[in-house]
């Protein structure tokens, strides 16, 4: 009996490996293009000169960011463009917890710039309106250009921001 039950079993195994796989069924491949106005550098890199740029619209305002070159910030700007709600704290910044983790590489700035943005954390985005000092811990992501105004447009609550790609000039 156990012979004829090894059997069977052999026999249906073989039978599923056999209509698995179809040899002669086409694999459709997905090629990842390069957008016209993004030249490649013959080594895969695009270049592109505004990509180290973001802008930030709070209501009709809007500030230039010029991002650091890390990986923190080259996973925060393939994450755009995002619409968020960033909450008060300690009347000197926004913050916003991502819904993903991004790479970390942690540093005590000493002193907070108006305008930094910053990483506390893996997933707390931080927008800093006031200069202050500070002993915690962060991961550059960027810098406002021109804060001018900033702390104005933030207000003393809570406020919608736009993160988006700078478009180019």
């Amino acid at each position: 009996m156990k012979y004829y039950l090894m059997i069977a079993f052999m026999a249906l195994s073989l039978s599923v490996n056999l209509t698995a796989c179809n040899p002669d069924e086409h694999i459709e491949e997905i090629e990842q293009p390069i957008a016209p106005d993004e030249p490649d550098d013959n080594n895969g890199n695009i270049n592109n000169p505004m990509s180290n740029n973001l802008k930030i619209s709070i209501g009709s305002a809007s500030f230039t960011v010029t991002l650091v070159d890390n990986e923190t910030s080259q996973a925060f700007k393939a994450s755009l463009p995002m619409t968020v709600t960033m909450n008060e704290m300690n009347g000197n910044e926004k913050f916003y917890y991502l819904s993903n983790n991004l790479p970390t590489n942690p540093y005590q700035p000493g002193t907070i710039q108006e305008g930094d943005l910053l990483l506390y954390g893996s997933n707390c985005l931080v927008l800093f309106y006031e200069t202050f000092s500070s002993a915690y811990s962060y991961t550059r992501i960027g810098r406002i250009d021109n804060p001018s105004g900033l702390s104005a447009v933030l207000g003393a609550g809570n406020v919608s921001i736009t993160f988006e790609i700078r478009d180019k000039d």
